[in-house]
């Protein structure tokens, strides 16, 4: 697919890649979003995911012909498995995109996206995910934003927990370097990810990645840990954390940074937040990834010295409307006509009937009036249940010539539990 016929310019071309042309698709990527990482470097941490996954999901953009080929631009996927309303799913995570910094403004990424939309859909695919480095980028392309995480800290004075926190005495923290436990991380983790909206299923190749830890990553602070709490029938949680020694004029300034905490079960919780609570010469504690109703905020006597900072974390794509919505839970029954438009993935543009209950759904195109018309990107920052339309409708960017049709829709895709991803790939 020849683009850009500008005689001014080169034409460029979007094809596939293989193996022996990654590390160039790397080179454009590090450049692209400023990684500052050594080439070798950035191959070594991240062709084993490739080599697990294949390469025919990497999407390049290239200028020139023979020798003077060069890639501009690139685009990629991993297939996952991820939790979603109505149960796991095959879901495309996007991950990178980039293109060459004299290369931008000239359409190249919008053809990488619209060709990688058409192979997803192509391979029954309908569903896209991807973590956005800006988010002024893809709401473009067809994608919502549709999960909101926390990051937060809390200075160890003000870290104690309630006196009515479930505690269970039968259960044991361990403290060890994670590879030695980690079949217990795993074990944790699926069962989490098995339920919890917005996961996605944790495969070998992936624990791997998240568990590398070369002391130039570190940024100073130490080695990782991992904290496991369990009980007489197996793990119940664990937290992934660092340590950093600081000392002030008054002391120890020591932090605890922790990178992932999980638990399936009440009195795990309070475990180990009080192990992150209690390291001693520590005076902070920080957390990079939680969902909102995470039970922190919950668990601590004074929830005001916890102090959410939000920001948009997973952002969802319908690559197929109809076979979405057909297949999603919805809480409250609902009956409406959706005119959706779609500039990259034109077999979902048009209007679409909606019936849905907690028993299932059918969706069917129709040409009846619409109750609501919007872009397909605002049914994907809706589809885990937490972003509401009805701030899309305030805003004036969806019209609803029913009254009460936004409402509708809203109260049947929203989902008590906040969803949470709290992994970048």
């Amino acid at each position: 697919m020849t683009q850009n016929t500008d005689a001014t310019r080169p034409a460029w071309t979007v094809r596939g890649t293989d193996r022996d042309e990654y590390p160039e698709v790397l080179r454009v990527v590090g450049e692209a979003l400023l990684i500052g990482e050594d080439l070798d470097a950035i191959t070594e941490r991240m062709r084993p995911l490739h080599d697990a996954a294949g390469y025919d999901r990497v999407l390049v953009a290239v200028e020139g012909e023979g020798p003077a080929e060069e890639v501009v631009g690139s685009t990629n996927h991993f297939p996952f498995e991820m939790a979603l309303p109505g149960g796991p799913r095959a879901v495309a995570g996007v991950t990178g995109v980039g293109v060459w910094p004299t290369h931008r403004r000239r359409g190249v990424l919008s053809a990488l996206m619209r060709r990688q939309l058409a192979d997803i859909h192509a391979s029954g695919g309908r569903y896209a995910a991807l973590w956005a480095s800006e988010g002024a980028i893809y709401g473009r392309f067809g994608y919502g934003p549709a999960v909101t995480e926390v990051e937060t800290s809390v200075q160890r004075q003000y870290a104690g927990l309630r006196p009515d926190a479930p505690r269970d005495p039968a259960l044991v923290v361990r403290l060890a370097d994670p590879g030695r436990v980690r079949d217990d991380l795993a074990r944790v983790h699926r069962e989490v990810a098995a339920a919890q909206i917005g996961q996605f299923r944790r495969e070998e190749h992936w624990w791997d990645k998240f568990l590398r830890d070369k002391p130039d990553a570190r940024d100073g602070r130490s080695p990782r840990l991992a904290a496991v709490v369990s009980g007489p029938d197996g793990p119940l949680g664990y937290a992934l954390y660092r340590t950093l020694n600081k000392w002030e004029d008054d002391g120890s300034g020591g932090e605890v940074h922790v990178e992932e905490v999980a638990a399936t079960a009440p009195a795990a919780w309070t475990a180990l937040y009080e192990h992150l609570f209690n390291r001693d010469l520590t005076s902070r504690i920080s957390f990079a990834f939680l969902a909102q109703d995470n039970p922190l905020r919950h668990l601590v006597v004074d929830r005001d010295r916890v102090v959410p900072k939000l920001y948009t974390s997973l952002w969802m794509r319908l690559v197929d409307v109809r076979g979405a919505l057909s297949e999603r839970s919805y809480a409250a029954p609902v009956e409406a006509v959706v005119e959706v438009s779609d500039r990259y993935a034109p077999w979902n543009a048009g209007r679409w009937r909606i019936g849905a209950d907690r028993g299932g759904a059918r969706v069917e195109p129709t040409q009846d009036a619409p109750d609501v018309s919007l872009d397909v990107s605002h049914l994907g920052a809706a589809h885990l249940g937490q972003t509401s339309l009805t701030g899309y409708l305030r805003a004036g960017l969806i019209t609803e010539h029913v009254p009460g049709a936004v409402a509708g829709l809203d109260a049947a895709l929203h989902r008590v539990d906040a969803p949470f991803c709290g992994r970048i790939f």
